[in-house]
């Protein structure tokens, strides 16, 4: 099933939200893709991982808008148990701009590499997209939900489905080890 969401729907609730709209979540899962960046796709050249200078990063659009998605999940009140986020600096900062839109006692994002971009090396997609698999299924979807930042390769290895800088779904594991999406509105 194709993710295809919004990016009006982020801001829709960031002013207003009544009180009919919060609600539990639709999954253990919340993924995203990082907020807008600058212009670009992948990486320059000569990137370095733990070098926010040397890679493609959140524009100050992108910085807005990844607030104003933790603003909303406020709003809404759905609060993640875990910010989980890819090691590229464009993921770690939407996830802290995130944590700063739902306030105080948010979760701080946490790096994981399972999360990580495979864009110049498809051949950690395999070991990757298991180890999210693996994760999915051990959360049950009565004890919260996780959001998890992360890069168009990854949601599509793992969704089958297309998301635009900024959007979001939820993600659930069925009986069969499939995965089933229901977007983030």
């Amino acid at each position: 099933m194709p993710m295809l969401w919004s990016r009006r729907m982020l801001f829709a609730a960031a002013a207003w939200a009544p009180a009919a709209w919060a609600r539990a979540p639709a999954g253990p899962v919340l993924v995203m893709r990082h907020a807008q960046t600058d212009p670009g796709i992948g990486d320059p050249p000569g990137f370095v991982l733990h070098r926010c200078a040397t890679q493609r990063n959140l524009s100050a659009e992108g910085r807005a808008q990844a607030r104003a998605f933790g603003a909303r999940l406020a709003l809404l009140g759905l609060r993640p148990t875990a910010i989980r986020s890819s090691r590229w600096c464009r993921c770690l900062h939407t996830g802290d701009e995130i944590s700063a839109g739902l306030g105080a006692g948010a979760p701080k994002t946490e790096p994981w590499p399972a999360l990580d971009s495979f864009f110049e090396d498809r051949t950690r997609e395999p070991a990757q997209t298991a180890l999210l698999h693996e994760r999915l299924a051990a959360l049950p979807a009565a004890s919260g939900f996780e959001l998890w930042v992360t890069h168009q390769v990854n949601i599509s290895a793992l969704t089958g489905g297309f998301a635009a800088m900024g959007q979001a779904a939820w993600v659930t594991r069925r009986a069969d080890g499939s995965v089933a999406t229901t977007p983030f509105d």
